[in-house]
């Protein structure tokens, strides 16, 4: 009988089609399993987000962040952003073979990419970007031959990357920048034709220089490989890549010219290549780039002039040239850039003088000309550029006076016009500018007087005329600027009295009124100034009693009133004055004793001067307190008595007690022992009998005070003395002689490990209990835990188990060492870093060094650097908001300190968050002051070649000057 067709039809449809919809059921049960199992791979319980995904259903596509195919029920799409999850990369990504779409980012991914990741072969899009993951990219991602884009940046994925990429034949977007990958960019990739867009950078340890293939990647528009190790030319073939808009490799070791190649790119928006070594001139074809919109090049070596094609380029809306050394004029042309809102051109060589024309430029913003060569008249046009917020022109040979069309620059916030030869008067009108919150006119010769119309101006914030010749009254109406806070009108010629509105200006910190011939009395009214930290009114014709008021000054930190015509006696009131690290009262008519009020101060680390006064009565004992006080001046004055409460200031680096009428013998004190003789002569009463035999103890003082034998104990004492001098003498004698057969027999060995400890010198800061030995024998591999620029730093266990942090310098080259003073600039500036006390710096112990190494001893921070504790890569930081608040303000702290009240100024010149240490209870502690730099005049006036810092994290408005200020350390 046959069969019914309806019936074969059914029966055809079952054989052919049931084994599909089994092996798509079983496919579907496996993916739930898997899924199932990667989010169990954790011991942390899954987020509440995930709490739908139950195993015992069918398939997973109605889950949350799965999205499946309507035809066969298969998982196309995972797609996780910005969960918590703590989980590694799933295992069995194979299983999924339908996927197309992978993104998991910013979930705290951990583990390794696994390299069935390359069986998934319908996979477009691969994002796993803002994680955790760790190990090499799998070169299994070269079989992926449907893939679009590749997003694995910000990770901590190492090792090279893999050629096999260039198998990735549809790739478009390729994003593996913040990572720590190594080796060469592959010459592989300029076989994706179509590639757009190829970010590598901050990989630090990527090196070797940019494939020339990569001009095969027709279809590229962002190259991006900035703060890598690349190094060698920009290839010519760059020329060709037609389409690319965005160049940066900035922050790299680019060498060699920029090539004129570089104009054929027709659709260039921003080059970034700022921050490298390139060097010749600047190609005239890059004028050809008419969609340009931002050219960085600074910090180079390129020279010659700015071609004046460069102005033709009217879509430009930045140019920074800063730092390289260019020279000529500024181009008249860039007077047809309607469009620029940045032109910096600071630290080059250029010369000639402003062009009137950059009035054009309408748009303009910031105008950043210091540290030339420009000479000239300022332009009376640049009034014209009433969007102009930053002006600044410091450091050239401007003349003339201040224009006083710049009033019309409504704008106008920070106008810095110092180290130039203007001169004239204050234009009234500058102080109409509503928005102008910093104006300093430092070093020229400006003269005339303030104007009153300095009230009007009550957005000012910082105010510096410093080294001028103005003349007059301080005006009356500076007490109605109640945002001000820094004030600097010191070496000028002004007079009159302080006026007593100035107490008005509540915000004030800073107040320096010094090197002018002001007279009358200080206000009592300045009290009123709670937040002020340091005030400085020396040298003037000031007179009457030091105002009991002072002491409400509690934010105080440094106070100098040195060189007046003060009298009276030190108030005993200072001694509330518990943040004062820096008194100098020197060279006044104060009288009377030292107040003990004063030794309070526990703060009191940098100075205390009361030199040059006439002040009488003994030293009180309880000077002691202040045992981290550095410097000490009492010179010149009556005080009387012996000196025996002064060993107790075990900190001291400097003392004087010069001309005063003590007594008596040398407290056997290291200080003591290393004083000259100018810092005690004209001490009558002091002990004359030679040196050696002065220096006594405080219980042999008593005992050669008990009895009348005084007389027959001091020509014993002599007699001892002589022979202790014989005996040195010939000791001295013999170790020479010992010392000059070990030089001949081990000429050139290496003393790093102590074989040669005679060699060595050892300055400590802080009363130490181990030696140059003990620090010797820990610097070993084992107890390596860092690595920088500058040096190793070990952990170092010493012998009491008190453990220390040293740093070994790299090695100085005989002729750096030569040019540069060598060890002699070593031990002068370590010997200021020694002398700061902040409890935001980590705390310096000592140095030691010898011919070929030197040495720095710091406080050991078990808990690291801020740097680890925010990167770490555990998943997990342990910083709550409140805690970073804290390590914020602790560090912005310290930058204070080492700005305004070390004397001179320290400029770290290195912030970020790997030299900010943190403690056990995540106190924060600024450390690293291997690039640190000392402030003075001399520094402020030289430029270096080469700027310090680390790249990332060097102010862009501030970086271009490669002057030493603290500016770059605020940003």
């Amino acid at each position: 009988m046959p069969i019914p067709r309806k019936v074969l039809t059914v029966t055809l449809f079952f054989s052919l089609f049931l084994p599909f919809f089994i092996s798509s059921a079983s496919a579907s049960s496996n993916e739930v399993a898997a899924l199932v199992s990667w989010l169990r791979s954790s011991n942390s319980p899954p987020p509440t987000a995930f709490s739908s995904w139950n195993p015992s259903d069918s398939d997973p596509c109605h889950w949350p962040y799965i999205t499946c195919s309507s035809s066969d029920n298969l998982v196309t799409e995972i797609n996780v952003v910005s969960l918590q999850l703590a989980l590694p990369f799933p295992t069995n990504i194979s299983t999924f073979t339908s996927l197309q779409k992978l993104v998991i980012s910013n979930a705290n991914l951990t583990g390794s990419i696994s390299s069935d990741v390359g069986d998934c072969s319908q996979l477009r899009v691969i994002d796993l970007s803002s994680n955790s993951l760790v190990g090499e990219m799998p070169s299994s991602l070269g079989k992926l031959k449907n893939l679009q884009e590749l997003i694995l940046n910000s990770n901590g994925l190492t090792g090279k990357i893999p050629p096999e990429l260039g198998g990735c034949v549809s790739l478009k977007n390729l994003d593996i920048f913040d990572n720590f990958l190594s080796g060469i960019l592959p010459s592989e990739l300029g076989k994706i034709s179509t590639l757009e867009s190829l970010r590598a950078g901050g990989n630090s340890e990527l090196s070797g220089k940019i494939p020339e293939e990569i001009g095969n990647c027709g279809s590229l528009t962002v190259l991006g490989l900035a703060a890598t190790k690349i190094s060698g030319n920009l290839p010519v073939t760059l020329g060709q890549l037609s389409k690319l808009e965005t160049i940066s490799v900035y922050s790299t070791m680019l060498s060699g010219e920029i090539p004129k190649e570089l104009g054929n790119c027709s659709e260039l928006i921003n080059m970034f290549l700022y921050d490298n070594g390139l060097s010749g001139t600047l190609p005239r074809e890059l004028g050809q780039l008419q969609n340009l919109e931002k050219m960085l090049l600074w910090q180079n070596d390129l020279h010659g002039p700015i071609p004046e094609e460069i102005g033709f380029i009217k879509s430009l809306n930045a140019v920074d040239l800063s730092m390289n050394s260019f020279s000529g004029t500024i181009p008249m042309s860039f007077g047809n850039l309607s469009n620029l809102q940045e032109l910096m051109l600071s630290s080059n060589n250029i010369t000639g003088s402003i062009p009137s024309v950059l009035s054009n430029c309408t748009r303009l913003v910031q105008l950043q000309i210091d540290a030339n060569q420009i000479s000239g008249l300022i332009p009376p046009e640049i009034g014209l550029l009433k969007e102009l917020n930053i002006f600044l022109g410091w450091q050239n040979k401007l003349e003339g006076n201040i224009p006083t069309e710049l009033a019309g620059c409504q704008n106008l916030q920070a106008l810095d016009l110092s180290q130039n030869l203007l001169t004239g008067a204050l234009p009234p009108g500058l102080f109409q500018l509503r928005n102008l919150t910093k104006l300093l006119l430092i070093s020229n010769s400006i003269s005339g007087v303030i104007p009153p119309e300095i009230g009007s101006c009550t957005s000012l914030v910082r105010l510096r005329l410093v080294n001028n010749r103005i003349t007059g009254e301080i005006p009356r109406e500076i007490g109605l600027l109640q945002n001000l806070s820094f004030l600097d009108l010191s070496e000028n010629s002004l007079s009159g009295p302080v006026p007593w509105e100035i107490s008005n200006c509540l915000q004030l910190q800073m107040l320096n009124l010094s090197n002018n011939t002001l007279r009358g009395s200080l206000p009592l009214s300045l009290s009123s100034l709670t937040k002020l930290q340091v005030l400085d009114v020396s040298s003037n014709d000031l007179t009457g009693k030091l105002p009991d008021s002072l002491g409400q000054l509690l934010s105080l930190n440094r106070l100098i009133l040195s060189k007046n015509s003060f009298n009276g006696e030190i108030p005993p009131s200072l001694g509330h004055c518990m943040n004062l690290q820096l008194l100098d009262l020197s060279s006044n008519n104060i009288s009377g004793a030292i107040p003990e009020e004063l030794f309070d101060i526990q703060d009191l680390d940098i100075a205390l001067n009361l030199s040059w006064n006439s002040l009488d009565g003994s030293i009180p004992a309880r000077i002691s307190a202040l045992n981290r006080l550095s410097v000490l001046d009492i010179s010149h004055n009556m005080l009387s008595g012996d000196l025996f409460a002064l060993p107790g200031l075990e900190n001291l680096v400097s003392l004087n007690i010069s001309h005063n009428r003590f007594s008596g013998y040398l407290p056997d004190s290291k200080v003591f022992r290393q004083l000259v003789a100018e810092e005690m002569e004209g001490n009558s009463g002091l002990c004359s009998k030679g040196i050696r035999s002065c220096f006594v103890s405080n219980s042999t003082l008593l005992n050669t005070q008990h009895g009348g034998d005084f007389a027959h104990s001091q020509r014993l004492k002599i007699a001892i003395g002589l022979l202790i001098s014989v005996t040195a003498v010939l000791a001295v004698l013999g170790v020479l002689a010992v010392l000059r057969a070990r030089q001949m027999i081990q000429e050139g060995n290496d003393s790093e490990k102590g074989e040669n400890l005679w060699t060595w010198q050892f300055t400590p800061f802080q009363k130490l209990s181990f030696t140059v030995e003990h620090v010797l024998k820990c610097l070993v591999e084992g107890n390596v835990i860092g690595k920088g620029c500058s040096g190793v730093v070990y952990r170092a266990e010493m012998p009491n188990q008190e453990v220390i942090a040293v740093k070994k310098l790299w090695p100085v080259t005989v002729t750096v060492a030569k040019t540069s003073g060598g060890r002699d600039s070593f031990s002068a500036e370590v010997k200021t870093l020694g002398s700061i006390r902040h409890k935001n710096i980590v705390r310096f112990l000592g140095c030691c060094w010898n011919k070929n190494t030197r040495l720095l001893m710091y406080d050991y921070m078990s808990n690291g650097s801020l740097g680890s504790l925010l990167h770490a890569r555990s998943g997990e930081c342990s910083l709550g908001w409140e805690v970073r608040y804290k390590i914020i303000l602790g560090a912005a702290q310290g930058l204070a300190y080492l700005h305004h009240d070390c004397v001179p100024p320290i400029v770290h010149r290195d912030i970020k968050a790997n030299n900010i240490l943190i403690g056990p209870d995540f106190e924060p502690y600024i450390g690293d002051f291997g690039l640190a730099k000392l402030v003075d005049d001399g520094d402020f006036a030289r430029s270096s070649k080469t700027i310090a810092g680390s790249y990332g994290y060097i102010a862009p408005e501030y970086g271009y000057s490669m002057k030493i200020t603290e500016k770059s350390d605020v940003y």
